[in-house]
């Protein structure tokens, strides 16, 4: 009786015991040199090539021009890399860019763009059908799918939606698809073979940027980054709400790992600058805080489970996390204001797989700056902040957290960091979430503004950050941080 009652657990301990990972379901695929992360880099319009066996960045892909190229009539390129998804057979990744309206497929063995497929008003992400035969495009700028035939490189059809479908993902199996949404609170259960919904349930908030099925096939997991929540359902009928937890400020993505430890979830929280990890059960449980890089964003599981990396979107890197100690373990360089990532296992058979790759140049120039609490009324209040150049012109990235729900705010670039402040440049409007938290942007010659043209800034010279008020610029809630200089 005692042998049979201890068997199922000194089996689960034996080394090489296999586990399902992430997207698909399969059993756990050891890490190598044959495998890629790859991270869709929104304002240098690239995608970063890392190889995870080495943690080395390979190059990029280029798509498109910095941003600026917006400024002038694009008649090639992509504009706002974004989006990632990939094949089953890891050989065709699908990088939606949101401003061209475009999702572009590129042969991962030889990183070279095999055709680009064009759908409706800011398409946000695109993932395969579990059998590879279709690619789902939600069309977050209208109210529908688009499904693309791969091979062809054509839209096939148009499944109709709630206003702002987010994003979609397939159970392992391939029999429902979950399309979640950015503007409506709801999300869509699909008969992915009939393309029927048949079941619509209700989003906590109407926000929900990223989603991800459990490789069991039991669960979804939704995040809603404008209340600091995450959403799980049941992934079978009746599909059920399981829990909904407070996750944190910018509550960004979702992805799975299972190991020995158990089976556990990974969410970016990027108003805090961390990734928090749950272990999934009847009731998820906080069990890890991982402190990472600015605004952490998109992030994906190895093929064993053994690591999960993430992209920062205001840090201009990546790292990778150990999933059995919860620590980071390597940070990698990586494009700017780095969105989705994914890891595909075997995306490179054979050879090195540097192929059509680029080295970073401006992409991979990026300053990161730190804002704190400027008064007493949000003692919590904090944002990072990144400045990334674009050659003559660059392009400012603030994410505040612990300010006042659903509010507005300026950000201005002042002469000092404290009272009095001086002159003050306006930037850009800040408005906050439900949670608090909130992204401003803006784009110019920010470098010549701190320095005048001198070749090294004196004191004088020197420009600084801040956030203060709508209509009270001497109401200062963020103050950039006297460590933390303007870039030079």
């Amino acid at each position: 009786m005692k042998i049979i009652r201890w068997l199922p657990l000194f089996f689960f301990l034996l080394p090489g015991v296999r586990a399902q990972q992430s997207p698909w379901g399969r059993a756990d695929i050891p890490i190598s040199s044959h495998d890629r992360v790859y991270a869709a880099d929104q304002t240098s319009n690239t995608v970063s090539v890392i190889d995870p066996f080495t943690n080395k960045l390979l190059g990029v892909i280029r798509l498109g021009d910095p941003v600026p190229g917006a400024l002038a009539p694009l008649y090639r390129g992509q504009l706002l890399v974004h989006g990632l998804g990939y094949s089953p057979d890891s050989k065709t990744l699908a990088v939606v860019s949101i401003a061209t309206n475009s999702v572009t497929l590129i042969d991962t063995a030889t990183n070279k763009v095999k055709g680009t497929v064009y759908v409706g008003r800011a398409p946000h992400e695109a993932f395969f059908t579990p059998d590879g035969r279709e690619l789902w495009i939600t069309v977050r700028g209208e109210d529908y799918v688009s499904v693309i035939d791969p091979e062809q490189m054509k839209k096939i059809r148009r499944i109709q939606m709630a206003n702002g479908p987010g994003m979609t993902m397939f159970g392992p199996d391939g029999r429902y698809a979950f399309v979640c949404s950015s503007f409506t609170p709801e999300l869509a259960v699909v008969d992915a073979a009939s393309h029927q919904i048949i079941k619509v349930l209700k989003q906590a908030s109407p926000f929900c940027p990223n989603i991800a099925v459990s490789p069991e096939n039991d669960e979804v997991w939704i995040t809603l980054k404008d209340a600091g929540k995450t959403q799980v359902f049941s992934a079978k009928p009746p599909f059920e709400q399981k829990a909904l937890l407070d996750t944190g400020p910018i509550t960004n993505h979702v992805n799975f790992a299972n190991n020995r430890n158990g089976r556990f979830a990974y969410i970016t929280i990027g108003g805090t600058n961390q990734v928090k990890v749950y272990r999934r059960g009847a009731t998820p449980q906080l069990v890890a805080t991982i402190p990472v890089g600015e605004l952490p964003h998109g992030l994906w599981p190895s093929g064993d489970g053994s690591r999960v990396y993430v992209a920062f979107e205001n840090g201009g890197a990546a790292a990778a996390i150990d999933t059995l100690t919860n620590k980071v373990i390597a940070t990698m360089p990586i494009g700017q204001t780095s969105q989705a990532l994914v890891y595909v296992p075997n995306a490179v058979p054979d050879g090195a797989g540097d192929a059509n790759l680029s080295p970073p140049e401006e992409a991979g120039n990026t300053a990161r700056l730190h804002l704190e609490a400027g008064g007493a009324a949000f003692p919590n209040a904090q944002a990072s902040a990144a400045v990334n150049s674009l050659g003559l012109v660059d392009l400012v990235e603030v994410a505040a957290a612990g300010l006042a729900p659903q509010m507005q705010y300026e950000l201005y670039l002042a002469e000092s960091d404290h009272a009095p402040f001086g002159k003050l440049e306006p930037l850009a409007v800040l408005k906050t979430n439900p949670d608090g938290a909130g992204i401003a942007q803006a784009i110019g010659p920010l470098k010549t503004l701190a320095t005048r043209g001198s070749a090294v800034p004196s004191a004088r010279s020197r420009r600084f950050l801040i956030v203060t008020d709508l209509n009270d610029s001497s109401h200062i809630v963020l103050r950039q941080s006297s460590s933390s200089s303007f870039p030079k």
